[in-house]
């Protein structure tokens, strides 16, 4: 069978775009939990056709972030405690050997990088500018992965973390300088050269995603599912 040749996109599809758009104001927060959705509304916002948002819908709906129900109505989903945890597994396991390989691997030049990353975020945290916080999170611990030669450990990271964004981005109106606090020790093991403590540091910042979900809980109730046992 003679198969033809395909070209390349140059740009993302419209369900892709469509797709991005609502992930991101589903992780920030501008579409919170419980926040209903309809096809038609959205296609006539974003000026396209229904089925680029049907197809958006369907992928959000497989990664746990709407909960379609037919002939009635879409919903931005509750936070699923047990989501975040399987998340919060994931990105353990992969982050606390990759600083251990950042220990040994980073060079100074990598260290004064890593440096100006952790002053723009304190500059964030200083302006209140949480998304811009939020963005410069992720720089930090993604550039840990690619200037320790694993850039492939961060694709898996970011596949797996999105149940944590969420928690993430709501906490961030109190836990800023504990995330900046967490950062600049894992900082300080990389440039000593310390594996097993930045390993150790890394695998408590994590962590602190269980008591960022019990403080917010308690101030944000209906958007979190019914407790379970994890």
């Amino acid at each position: 069978m003679a198969l033809r040749a395909l070209v390349p996109p140059d740009r993302p599809s419209v369900a892709d775009q469509v797709f991005e758009t609502l992930q991101t104001g589903i992780l920030s927060l501008e579409l919170p939990p419980g926040s209903k959705l309809s096809e038609v509304e959205v296609a006539s916002q974003m000026e396209v056709s229904r089925q680029p948002v049907r197809d958006a819908f369907y992928r959000l709906s497989k990664l746990g972030f709407l909960v379609i129900r037919p002939q009635r109505s879409t919903t931005v989903s509750l936070i699923s405690e047990a989501a975040v945890a399987r998340a919060r597994y994931v990105r353990t396991a992969l982050e606390v050997e990759t600083v251990r390989t950042a220990a040994e691997t980073l060079t100074p030049a990598d260290h004064v990088a890593l440096a100006a990353m952790l002053s723009a975020q304190e500059a964030a945290k200083d302006a209140q500018d949480k998304r811009l916080f939020h963005q410069l999170d992720d720089q930090f611990h993604r550039e840990i992965c690619h200037r320790a030669g694993i850039g492939f450990a961060w694709d898996l990271i970011n596949e797996n973390k999105a149940h944590m964004d969420r928690v993430r981005m709501l906490s961030l109106s109190f836990a800023s300088p504990q995330v900046l606090s967490d950062h600049g020790e894992i900082y300080d093991h990389l440039v000593r050269r310390d594996s097993e403590g930045a390993a150790d540091a890394m695998r408590l910042h994590l962590s602190r995603i269980g008591d960022l979900i019990e403080r917010l809980r308690g101030e944000k109730h209906a958007w979190f599912e019914s407790e379970v046992t994890l």
